[in-house]
């Protein structure tokens, strides 16, 4: 609920205010979420503590995201700088997606993964370090 508010602001240019409300709720949750990060639909942050998103970050509808994970950028991009997550994604609890990349829908990224490729491919599991695919799951 801050969040759209912030970023509501963000968006008519209204950035110290956004900023200063998402340091707040910072304050009060141990949730990040810079008020640029584009958030879809029905996200659900399970024990919030330590989760950061940051300002060009996209999140899909339908996502979860567990405790201490980073939708971060690299420090080696300019612009688009934070990762685009798919619909249905669940990013595990201390995950790091990090740069200008793409997850597609229905991917599950494990505990303490580190992703810094795209992934294209629908309905996989990603785990390790760097993340690498482990499971394709058939829809038939």
């Amino acid at each position: 609920m801050w969040h759209r508010l912030a970023h509501a602001l963000y968006k008519i240019n209204f950035k110290f205010i956004a900023r200063f409300i998402s340091q707040i709720v910072k304050f009060f949750t141990g949730i990040e979420i810079h008020p640029g990060a584009k958030i879809g639909n029905r996200l659900f942050i399970d024990h919030g503590s330590g989760i950061v998103i940051g300002e060009t970050a996209e999140v899909g509808d339908d996502c979860t995201i567990y405790h201490q994970a980073t939708l971060g950028g690299t420090g080696k991009d300019i612009n688009k700088r934070h990762p685009t997550i798919g619909n249905n994604v669940m990013v595990g609890a201390g995950a790091k997606i990090l740069g200008p990349i793409y997850i597609a829908n229905n991917v599950k990224i494990g505990a303490e993964s580190v992703v810094l490729k795209e992934c294209l491919e629908e309905n996989v599991t990603l785990v390790g370090i760097p993340s690498r695919v482990v499971k394709k799951l058939n829809n038939k």
